[in-house]
Order: structure tokens, then C-alpha cells, then sequence
């Protein structure tokens, strides 16, 4: 085969290639976090540290996802994609040293500072894979489903790597789940540097200046993105707190144990599998309705909360963990995906930042405020108050803004 003939193979399958990656890194950090998880719970039983370890990971984003956007239009996508992956080997490497190293507070002290590493780093490589992508496909109509597609990768990873951390926790120790974890962000990177041939020609960034803040891009998105990206902070405001109580909700909900632990975020990754499975397969057509595409996410996660605040656990709980998964998918990677296609390929990078900023931020937000209710009144309660808010929060949305259009902007 001659160099031109692997280049042309290359180019043909570097989309399935990164999706692969993706997927297999994506799962090496959930099993990760998994065990991280189990380790806080285990040692501490305490649902304000796992609301923290959830905060250091989602909370960076207010702080450093706009600068995130703003470095992506200058610098390049690809450029700053590298250096966010290898910050995340750095970090996920931290919490595998914690483990056979330290003990006590000192090790909780690291985990958690490994979990913030891996957020900040986060914050960079998930604004500029979603300007990464355009590069990738031949033509424009393509980003929508190959966008949808990276939803279904990362719930696939979801759904593999909770119990694989579980098991491997429960077989060898969490050290295992946590060094597969770091090896996992070694096969992206080699990918990016190694084997993609992206369509750099087509790549636009932005020049020094007032015009290249995120300001600007707030006030060039146009009104229907503002709205998209004020209805995503709010609807995660109340809707986004179960990654961060996964084990509280787990223990409560199945059992103790490590394997529940891998049950249960595998049901709620499973109702993602499914949730990002309708969007890939309908990108085209829901990121024309935002309204109604993230309206009608918003009721389903809402009711999913109040069911898990009705039922006393078993199938019934698992059943709405199913719901609650295929919501939340469809909220988050539609927000991400109506931002990139709505946007012009210059904004591209800082409407990815703006983006993280609501659904990240306002995730760890509300599994602070989640953590604080469960402390006070019970899990349930605090599923019944949040579910019955997010649920107005929703059909507002779609009565007054259902007929909106992304094209109208």
C-alpha cells in the first residue's frame, strides 16, 4: 500500500477511529470515577464528600470553560484537544497513586485533587472536540449525526465502565480501576497525534481582541442560542444532581456494595444509550425545535425524579433510572449539539465553553444543593422537591417556547 493509498484509508475511517477512542477512554473514566466513588462512600459515608468529588469535576467549568472556548477559536481545536488530553492522563494518574501511597485524609485529599485536574483538563478537551468534529466529516450536513453520534459512544462507555469499576474494585482492588483509568487517555492521544487527518483548511478562529471573547460570542450567537444556553443552565440547576449522588442513590436504592454501585449508573447509562440513540438518529430534524427538543428532556428527567421520590426501590426504581438516563442524554448532548450547529464555525469554540459553563456548572451546583437536602430531608423528599420544579420548568418551556426554531436566529 502506497503512502497516499494510507492516508486515503485514514481519511475514510478517522471518524469510526476517534468515535473508538473516545468510547474506550470514556470508558476507563467511568470505571475510574466509579471506584473513586466507592472509596469516598466506603470510607467516609459521608453524601457532602461525593457531591464534592462530583463538584471537582463539574464545577471547573464556570471557572475555566470560557477560556477554554476563547483559547479553541485562537489557538486552534487540535491544538488545545492535545494538551487537554494529556492534563487528563495527568490527572486520572494522581488518583491511581492515591491508592497504594496514602491513606486516610491525605488520600481523600488527593482523589478529590485528581478529580479536579480531570475536570479542568475536561473543560478543554470537550469544547475543543465539539469544534474537533467539524474537521472531521466532508461536509457540512454531516456534524449534526456525527455530533449525536459521540452521545451514544460516551453512554456506551457509561453503561461499560460503572460495573467494570465495580468489579474490578471488588476482584483487585480499587487501584486497578483507577490505573486503567489513566492508561485509557493514552489511546486518544495517540489517535489525535498519529492517525487523524482533520480538514484543518476548513477551521476558523478568531484573532486577538474584543471580538474573540466569550462576550462577543454571546452577543454574536444570536437570540435562540441565548436561550438555549439560559434553559440548559436552569433545567440543570434542578435536574442534574444524580452523577454525584450516584453511590448514595445506589446504596439506598439496590445496596452498599461496589457491583450495586455498577448497576445502578448502568441502568441510568443504559436510558442514555437509548436517549442519545433517538437524537443521532433524528439530529437533523430536533436541533431545528430546541424548545421542544430540550422542553421535552427536561419533563422527562423531572418525571423520572418524581417516580425514584414514589417507588421504595427494586425494578420499579431501576425503571426510572432508565428515564432519568434517556432525559438527562437528550438534554446535554442536545444543548451541545444545537450550539454547534447553530452557530457560525468561528463561535464554534467558545459556544462549546458556554455550553460547559451550563450543563457542568449548573450540574455541580445542583448536586451541592441535592447533597445538602438529602442531609436534611431524605433522599426522597429531595427528588420529589427537585423533580416537581424541574417539571415546571419544562412545560413553561414548552407552552411559551415550543414553536421556536433554531433557524430563526
Amino acid at each position: 500500500m502506497s503512502p497516499g493509498s494510507g492516508d486515503g484509508w485514514l481519511q475514510r475511517r478517522q471518524r469510526p477511529l476517534f468515535l473508538l477512542a473516545s468510547g474506550l477512554s470514556t470508558t476507563g473514566s467511568f470505571a475510574g470515577l466509579t471506584a473513586k466513588g466507592w472509596i469516598l462512600m466506603a470510607g467516609t459515608g459521608n453524601p457532602l464528600l461525593l457531591a464534592l468529588h462530583f463538584a471537582a469535576l463539574a464545577l471547573p467549568s464556570l471557572v475555566v470553560s470560557g477560556r477554554a472556548g476563547v483559547l479553541t477559536d485562537r489557538l486552534g481545536c487540535e491544538r488545545v484537544l492535545i494538551r487537554s488530553q494529556w492534563g487528563l492522563f495527568a490527572g486520572a494518574a494522581l488518583g491511581a497513586l492515591a491508592i497504594p501511597l496514602l491513606q486516610g485524609v491525605a488520600q481523600v485529599v488527593l482523589l478529590l485533587l485528581s478529580t479536579l485536574v480531570v475536570g479542568v483538563s475536561s473543560s478543554f478537551e470537550l469544547t475543543a472536540r465539539s469544534k474537533y468534529c467539524s474537521l472531521l466529516v466532508e461536509r457540512p450536513e454531516q456534524v449534526a449525526p456525527y455530533l449525536a453520534s459521540f452521545s451514544v459512544v460516551f453512554n456506551v462507555g457509561k453503561l461499560v465502565g460503572p460495573p467494570l469499576g465495580g468489579w474490578l474494585v471488588a476482584l483487585s482492588g480499587p487501584a486497578m480501576a483507577l490505573a486503567i483509568d489513566a492508561a485509557s487517555y493514552l489511546l486518544p492521544i495517540a489517535t489525535v497525534i498519529w492517525l487523524l487527518r482533520p480538514h484543518r483548511e476548513l477551521e476558523q478562529g478568531s484573532a486577538g481582541g474584543a471580538g474573540a471573547s466569550l462576550g462577543a460570542a454571546w452577543r454574536g450567537c444570536g437570540p435562540t442560542l441565548r436561550h438555549v444556553l439560559r434553559f440548559t443552565t436552569v433545567a440543570c440547576l434542578v435536574g442534574f444532581f444524580h452523577p454525584g449522588l450516584a453511590p448514595l442513590i445506589a446504596a439506598e436504592v439496590i445496596g452498599p456494595s461496589p457491583q450495586a454501585l455498577g448497576l445502578f449508573t448502568s441502568v441510568l447509562a443504559a436510558g442514555s444509550i437509548v436517549g442519545g440513540v433517538v437524537l443521532q438518529r433524528n439530529s437533523r430534524a430536533l436541533s431545528e425545535r430546541p424548545a421542544l427538543l430540550l422542553g421535552g428532556c427536561a419533563v422527562a428527567v423531572a418525571l423520572a425524579q418524581l417516580g425514584m421520590a414514589a417507588v421504595s426501590g427494586g425494578p420499579a426504581a431501576l425503571a426510572m433510572a432508565l428515564l432519568l438516563g434517556a432525559g438527562t442524554a437528550g438534554l446535554l448532548a442536545g444543548s451541545n449539539l444545537i450550539l454547534q450547529v447553530g452557530a457560525p464555525m468561528a463561535l464554534r469554540g467558545r459556544m462549546a465553553g458556554l455550553g460547559q459553563i451550563a450543563f457542568l456548572g449548573g450540574g455541580g451546583v445542583s448536586g451541592l444543593v441535592a447533597a445538602a437536602l438529602a442531609m436534611t430531608v431524605g433522599l426522597p423528599s429531595t427528588f420529589a422537591l427537585l423533580g416537581g420544579l424541574g417539571l415546571v420548568v419544562g412545560m413553561l418551556e414548552l407552552g411559551r417556547k415550543g414553536a421556536l426554531r433554531l433557524r430563526s436566529a
